[in-house]
């Protein structure tokens, strides 16, 4: 019989087995190298530079920086001109009866002089103001989202007074991304806003990849996950009862703070990718009007335009990145300063901390953000921090207040009008079932945030305050008109059509005069550049 084998085979092989292996192994390297000099492949020389023997050596590198610039700033300009005509062509797509006011012609002498055209000198902030009151205008009902992480700090008392003020529009509170806050906070949440305003319970579909076809949300257990849509049955069943109310088709405006997923919530609803989502700030400039069904239509809505009279915190979190020009340090620095400090630690697996540098300081080590010399780099670590806190991933919540005091513009006539028309024990319901649904975070794996309350917005263009760098090109521009007119006035007809044709030549591209910026050390240098040649 046959013992069995109570140990594995061992893998050793002969002296004369294993020196053939390698012999072959020799033989056939050799053979690759053969081949490939037969080819001619060989590596590519390192750029040697400028040796130091050779004349005009740091005339020859400021010439190559210069040149580098130059190239950098053409880059950075046709860049500029390809957004601005974006911009242009999205607004020729949404007002298509408005004829572009940039384009200017300037008859003189019989003949038409052709001229650059203009870019509009509005300010950002302004055209979102003037967007946001027509959708205002143009709305019957009024969806204001929330972040449910931070809901009182989503709401801006200016905008509810002018909806207030209109005597015949309907506001409804909407607490997106319920998923990121413990149940027990978002329940008391409810409990609190419902006193005021009609509150439905929500969370987006945020499943990004998908651009075209979201995928329909079956009826079962499975189909509440993190991706699924949560609260759009109940928003729909909603809206359908006041439209019935009603008797007539109604218009739905979406608005709110920047990152709060106002597209996203109207995504959701249609169930496809409609409206432009990401997580940069400020993504909808203009209003898009997007019909559900033959009864109801939604309109969304750029974001609120924050009052730079609120705290450091508020403009952190609701400023958008792409309209203001947000410094990291400061802002991550006024958002940790609300946060729990003892459940920050845990979240980010760092040290204890004295104060907010020291905090980024070993943030940016524990995630391995250095910069050159090994340091850590602390800026990247607040803007890290930053986009984590303004983004939808991050869970954070605020306690809320223990007793309701209603704010200033409304009293219990305007309370009982604006639930008038929407059927609100079907809504009791339904926000019960949603709660139950979603899977929050328990209170231990969220931090604790004190929220500033309420936050300002600006309602009026006037309040808007001007960027100094649009003063200053408005005067330029202003400036040079002044010129242009002098010049044509001064001119003969002959004169005009022998400059227009070096004008028109350059009409596509950027003039190199205005590519070259020079500070006073490299002019200096270029002035050193000149004496060495002669």
């Amino acid at each position: 019989m046959k013992r069995p084998k109570l140990k594995k085979a061992s893998k050793r092989m002969t002296c004369h087995k294993r020196y053939k292996i390698k012999k072959k192994v020799r033989e056939h390297h050799r053979k690759l190298r053969k081949e490939a000099k037969k080819r001619g492949h060989k590596k590519p020389r390192k750029d040697p530079g400028v040796p130091n023997s050779a004349p005009f050596k740091e005339a020859l590198l400021r010439e190559a920086e210069l040149r580098k610039q130059q190239l950098e700033e053409l880059k950075q300009q046709q860049k500029l001109d390809r957004r601005k005509e974006q911009d242009l062509k999205r607004k020729l797509e949404t007002d298509p009866d408005d004829e572009p006011s940039n384009v200017e012609s300037v008859e003189e002498f019989g003949q038409s002089k052709p001229k650059r055209a203009k870019l509009s000198k509005q300010n950002p902030k302004t055209v979102h103001c003037q967007e946001l009151k027509k959708v205002i205008e143009a709305s019957d009902i009024l969806l204001e989202v929330l972040d449910a992480r931070d809901p009182l700090g989503c709401r801006c008392p200016q905008v509810e007074e002018v909806i207030v003020q209109s005597g015949h529009k309907k506001l409804v509170l909407i607490l997106n991304k319920s998923d990121l806050v413990p149940k027990e906070n978002l329940e008391n949440w409810l409990n609190y806003l419902t006193k005021e305003l009609p509150t439905v319970v929500f969370k987006a579909f945020t499943n990004q990849k998908d651009k075209r076809k979201m995928t329909k949300i079956k009826k079962k257990a499975v189909s509440f996950k993190r991706k699924g849509c949560i609260g759009k049955q109940c928003l729909l069943k909603l809206l359908g009862g006041f439209q019935e109310t009603v008797g007539k088709p109604v218009q739905i405006g979406v608005i709110g703070f920047p990152n709060v997923g106002k597209s996203s919530i109207i995504n959701s609803l249609k169930q496809e990718r409609i409206c432009n989502v990401g997580i940069s700030m400020g993504l909808t400039r203009s209003m898009q009007v997007v019909p559900l069904d033959k009864q109801i239509t939604v309109i969304d809505s750029p974001s609120f335009i924050v009052s730079p009279l609120n705290s450091s915190t508020a403009l952190a979190l609701r400023s958008p990145a792409s309209i203001e020009v947000v410094k990291p340090l400061e802002a991550a620095s006024a958002i940790l300063s609300q946060a729990d400090g003892r459940q920050v630690v845990l979240k980010y697996n760092v040290p204890d901390y004295k104060n907010s540098l020291e905090f980024f300081t070993h943030l940016a080590q524990r995630r391995g953000l250095h910069q050159k010399g090994g340091t850590p780099n602390v800026e990247r670590a607040a803007k890290l921090l930053w986009s984590e806190w303004t983004g939808a991933s991050l869970s954070y919540y605020c306690q809320s207040p223990t007793l309701w005091t209603p704010p200033p513009h409304f009293n219990e006539n305007i309370v009982s009008d604006m639930k008038k028309g929407f059927n609100l024990e079907e809504l009791e319901k339904n926000n019960a079932q949603n709660i139950h649904a979603i899977h929050g975070p328990s209170s231990a794996n969220s931090i604790l945030f004190w929220s500033s309350g309420l936050t300002n917005g600006i309602m009026e263009e006037k309040d808007i305050p001007e960027l100094p760098k649009q003063r200053q090109q408005g005067i330029q521009e202003e400036r040079e008109d002044s010129e242009d007119k002098e010049r044509i006035s001064d001119m003969s007809p002959i004169e005009e059509t022998s400059e227009a044709l070096p004008e028109e030549s350059i009409a596509g591209e950027p003039s190199t005069r205005s590519l070259i910026i020079l500070d006073e050390k490299t002019k200096e240098d270029a002035y050193d550049f000149s004496t060495d040649y002669v």
